[in-house]
């Protein structure tokens, strides 16, 4: 069992920047960010491999959003910058705990933070 706890959340205006961290309790295979607006499903966000470092991300925040990880500390980053208020949501950390191909859907992770809430006002 891997716990995950979320950290970072808060309120910002539009075009400024939040960074969230999300702290592993033990191993995992690779890990992402998922957030979920009201009324919409869960979007994945980026996914990162945490033993290559190889990443993907969502094409909404491609350019503007980083994953990134520190293999010591078991701990996962997104830094988020020129936010909007589309961005608005509950985000999620999700881990995978042994191999697989890692595709960013929720039905491809085992364990998941409880959320923390992003609110971007314009």
């Amino acid at each position: 069992q891997v716990q995950l706890v979320e950290s970072g959340g808060g309120s910002v205006q539009a075009g400024g920047s939040l960074r969230l961290s999300c702290a592993a309790s033990g191993y995992t295979y690779c890990m992402a960010w998922f957030r979920q607006a009201p009324g919409k499903e869960r979007e994945g966000v980026a996914r990162i491999y945490y033993s290559s470092g190889n990443t993907y991300y969502a094409d909404s925040v491609k350019g503007r959003f980083i994953i990134s990880r520190d293999n010591v500390k078991k701990t996962l980053h997104l830094q988020m910058n020129s936010l909007n208020p589309e961005d608005t949501a509950m985000y999620y950390c999700a881990a995978r705990s042994f191999g697989g191909s890692c595709y960013i859907a929720p039905s491809e992770y085992h364990f998941w933070g409880q959320g923390t809430q992003v609110n971007v006002s314009s």
